[in-house]
């Protein structure tokens, strides 16, 4: 019976030689998503309407490229015997503290010749990218990567799961944890928690470190059920000492900002 289960298709449309995948389908579909929200909130604002258009002609394809290349250096084992592969981005293996990093340096770039916040920007683009993520790790889905350690199968019927879900999770006669699932599930709530945090007094800046603390807390235990981990020694998830980097200087940003700074609230809109 389990040799029957087969995995969903990875390809989404095969167009001749051309073949479109489901993963480059559902992270286009969150990146138009978290545009959508941008423009809204950018409206909102009172600053122009094409300002997330603009930013994210930029920001988007060098978060790929940057997301890329993390991923790449923390498996040049690899990588340096298959030169090949390094474009295979359909395949999966892009990580997203890379494309972190990329976008931060871009916004950095395109917020200082526009004249505009930094913070601000970032805060307004927050919850798109925690959305973008909740999205995109069905992707990981559909490609059955990023997955946890060994379960059996009524370990996740009893997580009340669909059977699609589960008939993914059954990887080469094993059945594996969805922890795609667990981090998108997290996604959501942060983005919910965002959204409502958008809406109060809080200072600007805020709204993104309280994002990168979220996302931080989640992929640090969620990263520990993981079974693919970039590592960063034999011992040390890279993603996990990334994370506990973040939250710890994040909060140092928030309270240095109130204490030295007193930062403009959010909603302010000059």
């Amino acid at each position: 019976m389990l040799a029957t289960i087969e995995p969903l298709d990875r390809i989404a449309v095969q167009l001749g030689p051309i073949s479109i995948y489901w993963y480059g389908i559902i992270i286009a579909l969150g990146a138009y998503l978290g545009l959508v929200l941008a423009v809204r909130e950018t409206q909102r604002q009172g600053l122009p309407k094409e300002t997330f258009v603009d930013l994210i002609l930029w920001a988007v394809p060098i978060a790929i490229v940057s997301a890329r290349i993390y991923y790449v250096i923390f498996q040049w084992g690899y990588y340096k015997d298959n030169p090949g592969d390094i474009f295979a981005i359909w395949e999966g293996g892009i990580a997203i503290h890379g494309a972190l990093i990329g976008s931060v340096i871009t916004a950095l770039v395109f917020t200082r010749k526009r004249g505009l916040s930094f913070w601000k920007i970032t805060d307004i683009a927050a919850p798109s990218i925690i959305l973008g993520q909740a999205i995109g790790r069905w992707g990981n889905f559909m490609n059955q990567e990023a997955h946890g350690g060994e379960v059996t199968r009524s370990f996740l019927e009893n997580l009340m799961l669909p059977d699609f879900i589960v008939n993914q999770m059954f990887i080469n006669g094993t059945y594996y944890h969805p922890t795609f699932l667990y981090e998108s599930l997290w996604n959501l709530v942060g983005f919910v928690i965002l959204i409502l945090l958008q809406r109060t007094n809080v200072k600007r800046g805020e709204v993104f470190l309280s994002y990168v603390i979220w996302y931080s807390i989640g992929r640090f235990f969620i990263e520990g059920l993981r079974t693919d981990s970039l590592m960063l020694t034999e011992s040390l998830r890279m993603a996990q000492v990334i994370s506990v980097v973040l939250i710890i200087g994040a909060i140092i940003i928030i309270v240095y900002r109130r204490m030295k700074k007193n930062p403009k609230p959010y909603n302010e809109k000059s």
